[in-house]
């Protein structure tokens, strides 16, 4: 598989939360919804990039961001970017998920097969202008739209009981990068 950034997109150590970024947008923002939605005209039924049915906006088909829309790329440059779904399914099914602190700061230390291991913080997720769950769950963006609803894209969330997916392309998520 790939390797895994040790810390998120916008932070200076593992722990820190990083920056949040809405899905295919490349700088981080105040405000978080569809209004200020890089890929629509305003709302979910008018995207205007990366959609697969007419209900959500203008068809392209595009399935996979491009690179000058990863927030990884555009941020870390060499060859980082975003995982796909496929990625972080893989993250989630074959590694160990352990809800922990570090440093005081709650989050999933997974370990892979190897017993290398990261540390996931739960930073939480924007919606308009405020910060949610932070402390209690992590949002992490992957490269993928959601192909039969494309008001969404693929993120890997996570609580201290689950681990699952999820969803709508303006909220403001985390980025943790892989590269080859």
């Amino acid at each position: 598989g790939p390797h895994w950034a040790t810390m998120n997109v916008g932070a200076s150590k593992p722990e820190d939360y990083g920056s949040y970024f809405a899905w295919g947008e490349t700088t981080t923002k105040t405000t978080f919804d569809w209004s200020t939605y890089k890929w629509c005209n305003g709302s979910y039924n008018t995207m205007t990039k990366y959609c697969t049915s007419s209900s959500y906006g203008t068809v392209d088909n595009k399935t996979t961001l491009e690179l000058s829309d990863d927030a990884a790329r555009a941020n870390w440059g060499g060859s980082w970017r975003m995982p796909t779904k496929a990625e972080q399914d893989e993250l989630r099914t074959k590694c160990t998920w352990t809800w922990t602190t570090q440093n005081g700061v709650y989050g999933r230390k997974v370990v892979g097969p190897n017993g290398n291991s990261i540390f996931l913080p739960a930073a939480g997720s924007r919606y308009e202008g405020s910060l949610y769950g932070a402390g209690s769950g992590g949002y992490y963006w992957s490269s993928s739209l959601y192909e039969s609803y494309s008001r969404n894209a693929y993120g890997l969330n996570f609580s201290s009981g689950n681990v699952g997916w999820s969803a709508g392309r303006f909220y403001g998520q985390s980025v943790r990068a892989v590269c080859p």
